[in-house]
């Protein structure tokens, strides 16, 4: 499973980058907003420097015709853009009318199985079920994850592939490798969570210790 930077923040994408572990980033509007003054295609630009990867641009039109206006300008930007829609029936004819033209799309806010066939179907580079936010509504985020997988697993036709989005702590990223997702997409607090434990600090400080006692 490959794993994303959630954010627009540069010095995030930065810093996680040079760990060699990141083949993707996605960002949203909510994300670009919190860049005070920042400009979304420099953003991306900026961000296509550091990672080698997909990177998911949200356009913020409701109909089918402005995300499709929106997913053009943003795929000129840079090859490795990816266009993300929401999953509304105006986002699938975007999906639907992008992918005709070679052009990758993200389809994100999925919340059930019967959303990311469909936009399997029209055509999507990748769909994004939000696990985090299903698991507030109190039922199990991993459980899409895995019926999704299972659903395109079992349909030699489709090549989409699954983000486990709305990561909120770092057994998340192990449950969606499990459960079948292609990729998980992180805040970078929960990736910096994931390279943390007691232990790991407690035998450094062990190991050190020894070393200076020596002889």
């Amino acid at each position: 499973m490959q794993i994303y930077l959630d954010t627009a923040n540069i010095s995030e994408i930065r810093e996680a980058a040079s760990w060699g572990i990141l083949s993707g980033v996605t960002t949203n509007p909510t994300l670009i907003a919190r860049e005070k003054g920042a400009d979304f295609k420099s953003v991306i630009g900026e961000i296509a420097e550091l990672v080698d990867g997909p990177i998911s641009a949200e356009a913020v039109s409701l109909d089918g015709e402005g995300m499709v206006k929106e997913g053009l300008e943003f795929a000129a930007w840079h090859p490795n853009v990816i266009v993300k829609v929401p999953c509304t029936t105006e986002g699938l004819k975007a999906v639907y009318q992008l992918a005709k033209q070679g052009i990758r799309t993200n389809v994100t806010l999925i919340f059930n199985a019967s959303q990311a066939l469909l936009s399997a179907r029209a055509g999507a580079f990748i769909v994004s079920p939000f696990v985090g936010r299903v698991d507030d509504t109190g039922v199990d985020g991993m459980q899409l994850i895995r019926e999704i997988s299972q659903i395109y697993k079992g349909d030699s036709e489709i090549k989409t592939k699954i983000i486990s989005a709305s990561i909120r702590h770092p057994r998340h990223i192990i449950d969606s490798a499990l459960a079948g997702a292609d990729i998980a997409t992180c805040p970078f607090k929960v990736l910096q969570m994931s390279m943390r434990h007691p232990l790991t600090d407690r035998g450094i400080e062990q190991f050190l210790a020894d070393w200076k006692a020596r002889g």
